[in-house]
């Protein structure tokens, strides 16, 4: 059951008998209900007008994965290892997703609703190795499935198009742009919102027409994506989450 605690927190009732206090913002433009983690707490957005149970409902759904990523910032502690037939939970496009694991006659990964499947032989050799390989992959698929539209979009209202996209983990950045206009992004980005992907695509192109970050960059970038100052905060505020929970799933 979800309490309110006061007109800005929601109380989330734990198994252990604590309680997690989930502060709550309507916001104009949210066409969906989010739940964020950071230093400071937990975080549910939600567009204006969501009825309470709405709200109520959907912390309820993810309050494991919520629980566990207070825990983490609590601890300092590092994501679990990915361990094949070990169910868990990650971020995917800014969505709890449930990840679990079966048996089939050869490797493969599937997304159904807010369930991902692994399927790996057995007996499981170099299982871990297998499912990483598997997650990059798909992980990957994610953000080429946006990014083939933006490019589209955005491409020609800039009149200038990279000469190549690549999407490997970076430590750092979210993406750069190199002398030979070719882009780079952080394979991180899909477990963000596909909003904050959005973002950093349009980020670099903008960068194909202005090198530095003058004011006359930030205002093309104003031009093609109003909500960009939202997006950048989201990465800063959960962007540390979001690389170690990479690192976990592809790399270990």
């Amino acid at each position: 059951m979800v309490l309110e605690a006061d007109d800005n927190y929601l109380e989330l009732p734990t198994p252990a008998g604590e309680t997690i206090k989930v502060l709550r913002r309507s916001h104009p433009r949210a066409r969906r209900l989010r739940l964020t983690v950071t230093s400071g707490g937990a975080r549910v957005t939600y567009p204006e007008g969501t009825h309470p149970a709405q709200v109520f409902a959907f912390l309820r759904k993810h309050g494991e994965w919520l629980e566990r990523k207070l825990d983490e910032l609590n601890l300092g502690a590092k994501p679990p290892p990915l361990v094949p037939g070990s169910a868990t939970v990650i971020p995917l496009r800014g969505e709890t997703t449930r990840l679990s694991w079966r048996d089939g006659p050869y490797p493969h990964i599937e997304l159904v609703g807010d369930r991902l499947t692994i399927t790996l032989p057995r007996p499981h050799r170099r299982a871990v190795e297998a499912a990483r390989g598997l997650m990059r992959s798909f992980l990957e698929a994610q953000i080429r499935r946006d990014l083939s539209r933006w490019l589209a979009r955005y491409c020609p209202m800039l009149g200038m198009a990279p000469t190549a996209v690549r999407v490997r983990p970076l430590k750092s950045l979210w993406g750069s742009l190199d002398t030979r206009d070719r882009v780079t992004l952080d394979l991180a980005l899909a477990l963000a919102p596909p909003a904050a992907l959005r973002y950093v695509v349009v980020h670099e192109l903008c960068h194909l027409r202005i090198r530095s970050h003058s004011p006359r960059y930030w205002a093309l970038v104003e031009s093609l994506l109003p909500d960009w100052k939202e997006q950048r905060d989201w990465l800063r505020l959960n962007g540390q989450a979001l690389k170690a929970e990479l690192d976990r799933l592809v790399r270990g």
